[in-house]
């Protein structure tokens, strides 16, 4: 016989305080295990495919794990040491920067600085900047806690992944007799359901941030953007939010040029050497984007992410936020799948209710019983 709602409900209420709260306790010693099962997750179609191409499950992995390793290192060693000599360069030049901004300000609008209140203000926050640049780069440092705990961390990844990719069809078969025989076939549905939300969402934005990242880091470098690897990998990485590496991306480049471009081309008229803008510099930064967010939304998000994921991009910054703000970034790491879980599970129960009587109300044969019987009698003026 199968338990009753509230019983069930009490269960499920459990389960979910007791991983709330293992989130809380032991969010960074969890951060490796939940790297590596998200790592698993994504690489197992890959396994999946390597098999039924003649491959043994643990040679499929292995050849992943090298293949995953060996891209690794090549990334790290020929992009990391740029995007960090970029973003110290770019901290050190802030000041520059704004000056750049407030002589630019203060000769376009004059009327702005006839009061010292807007010069005093940017004056300040170019020295702000050039003083706590230098701790702002050592508090991003720190926050890895410590050396140790990253090569910790790297370790412990590749090998968690290693052995959940290998055994991730056993675990699955396993969690499925696990699952309450009276339930088994509606779990099954949702498991799938949100398998392929999860699916469609990860993998498919996975590799559009990807492409994205690499598309603006070229296109920037070429078009002689200074710090152009860094932006465009800031723009590539925030483009799972749609729009906003777009806007956020653009802002910033298009800054950026403005201040390398603004004045950079000698104009020699008469013996006399002035300068002008090189707009079309400019302009090739801001095509650079306009082209970045039609393939965005045109090629990439259709082909490779489709339109049944359902992740509202409200709904995500929301979870992204609480469960951050909650667990840290272990909190944020969870929050897209149970975000993922939560609107298939919320669409299931509409769809229940749609269904029920609740939202169709009562038929006609319910709503008027006694009209339907007087129409089945004979008529009593009828004589037989």
């Amino acid at each position: 016989m199968a338990l009753p709602v509230e019983t069930q409900l009490r269960y499920w209420t459990i389960a979910a305080v007791v991983l709330g709260l293992l989130l809380w306790f032991l969010g960074n010693t969890l951060m490796p295990f939940i790297l590596g099962g998200a790592i698993a997750y994504c690489l197992d179609p890959v396994a999946d495919w390597l098999e039924r191409h003649g491959f043994s499950r643990i040679i499929a992995t292995s050849i992943i794990t090298l293949s995953a390793i060996f891209i690794f290192i090549i990334a790290t060693l020929a992009v990391v040491p740029t995007l960090v000599n970029q973003t110290v360069a770019l901290v050190e030049v802030m000041p520059t920067i704004i000056a750049n901004i407030r002589d630019l300000l203060q000769a376009t609008f004059p009327d702005l600085f006839a009061e010292s209140t807007m010069q005093a203000s940017l004056t300040s926050l170019s020295q702000l900047v050039q003083d706590r640049g230098g701790q702002f780069l050592n508090g991003v440092v720190a926050s890895l806690n410590s050396i140790i705990s990253v090569l910790v961390l790297l370790l412990i990844v590749p090998v968690v992944a290693f052995y959940l990719l290998m055994d991730w069809d056993n675990m699955i078969a396993r969690i499925d007799e696990l699952v309450p025989r009276d339930h088994a076939a509606t779990v099954r549905q949702l498991g799938r359901d949100i398998d392929r939300t999860l699916a469609s969402f990860i993998r498919g934005t996975g590799t559009v941030v990807t492409i994205l990242a690499c598309y603006y880091a070229i296109a920037l470098m070429l078009a002689g953007l200074n710090f152009g690897i860094l932006v465009g990998v800031l723009a590539g990485l925030i483009s799972f939010i749609p729009y906003v590496g777009a806007l956020v991306g653009g802002a910033l480049a298009i800054g950026l040029a403005i201040f390398q471009f603004w004045g950079s081309v000698e104009v020699i008229d008469a013996g006399v050497v002035t300068y002008a803008t090189n707009w079309t510099a400019i302009g090739i930064v801001v095509a650079i984007f306009a082209v970045g967010q039609v393939l965005e939304g045109n090629v990439l998000t259709p082909n490779l992410v489709g339109n049944s994921v359902g992740l509202h991009p409200v709904w995500l910054i929301f979870a992204l936020s609480v469960f951050g703000s909650l667990f840290g970034f272990v909190g944020m790491l969870v929050a897209v799948p149970v975000a993922a879980m939560i609107g298939v599970v919320t669409r299931f129960f509409l769809d229940q209710y749609k269904a029920g009587r609740l939202y169709q109300g009562l038929d006609h044969a319910d709503l008027h019983p006694q009209k339907q019987d007087q129409s089945e009698d004979p008529d009593p003026n009828d004589t037989p």
